[in-house]
């Protein structure tokens, strides 16, 4: 009887856990599931119609591959820049300076507040055809641009904003960059190794592993990007920033067709486990540890 004790009491206080997941994860997954088989407008009974939801998402739906495309484009886009960005400061601020620690702060500040709906308004305001930009181009005789109503321009408005957000990339890195020995840099002085070729050689393999977590975290965040898209440009101009987030937000509390939303999220997540897929089969490739 004993034996059966110590499991037992190792479930109850495991229990919630288990009722968080159960309840509030794979309950509701099961739920969206289902309702991705349905046609569902919130005021009536969901109607079970097999898999037209998604035949219809691959087949006639235009905007979904509007949405795809942009939000493809923005994750090959951003999610490099804020990496090598967020990298680079974090080299910068591994110094052993006083008052690193308040640059530090400073640095993270933006990931804090960046994806909140304050700034993404003061964003659209920076870039806006009265904004800041352009009134600063205008004293140097640059004429300027509407940044937020030109489809060549307002993406890039977005990835710029994402990659302001490089703090929490930056902390990672930086505690990556306080793990590499530092007899290995010596070693590589002695050897009349450059700064650049130590770069190449000793920190960037040694970084592999942090890389790799920093590169699937972001770009399972880009491609669930929706607040800067809503608030800075609302998918506009003729669905240039149509990232898929937004899409999906406009299929089911716009247009009420929750069936079709829950097809749409589901789709979402298969392309973001196909990527982490491939990105974690070619780790064996480039991603070092010290095993």
């Amino acid at each position: 009887m004993n034996r059966w004790i110590e499991p037992v009491w190792g479930y109850v206080f495991i229990a919630p856990w288990l009722i968080g997941l159960f309840v509030l994860t794979i309950g509701p997954m099961s739920q969206s599931f289902y309702l991705s088989l349905t046609q569902y407008n919130l005021l009536e009974l969901p109607a079970y119609i097999g898999f037209e939801n998604y035949h219809e998402i691959f087949t006639d739906d235009k905007d979904f591959w509007k949405a795809l495309q942009v939000t493809l484009t923005y994750v090959v886009l951003s999610v490099p820049l804020k990496l090598i960005f967020a990298l680079l400061v974090a080299m910068l601020l591994s110094k052993a300076i006083r008052g690193m620690s308040l640059f530090r702060a400073i640095f993270y500040l933006p990931s804090l507040i960046g994806g909140s709906v304050a700034i993404s308004a003061i964003w659209r305001n920076l870039f806006g055809m009265d904004g800041f930009l352009n009134k600063f181009a205008a004293l140097l005789g640059i004429q300027g641009i509407d940044w937020i109503n030109t489809p060549e321009t307002a993406l890039y408005t977005l990835v710029m904003l994402a990659v302001w957000q490089f703090g929490s990339s930056m902390v990672i890195f930086l505690a990556g960059l306080k793990q590499i020995p530092k007899d290995l840099y010596e070693s590589a002085s002695v050897d009349g190794a450059s700064k650049f070729h130590s770069f190449f050689s000793i920190t960037l393999p040694m970084l592999t592993p942090i890389i790799l977590f920093n590169l699937v975290m972001q770009i399972i965040g880009s491609f669930q990007m929706f607040t800067q898209a809503f608030i800075v440009t609302k998918g506009g101009p003729i669905n240039s920033t149509l990232v898929y987030a937004l899409y999906l937000y406009q299929k089911a509390f716009a247009y009420f067709n929750m069936g079709y939303a829950s097809a749409l999220a589901w789709i979402l997540l298969s392309i973001i486990g196909l990527f982490t897929m491939l990105i974690f089969w070619s780790s064996k490739k480039w991603v070092h540890y010290e095993t």
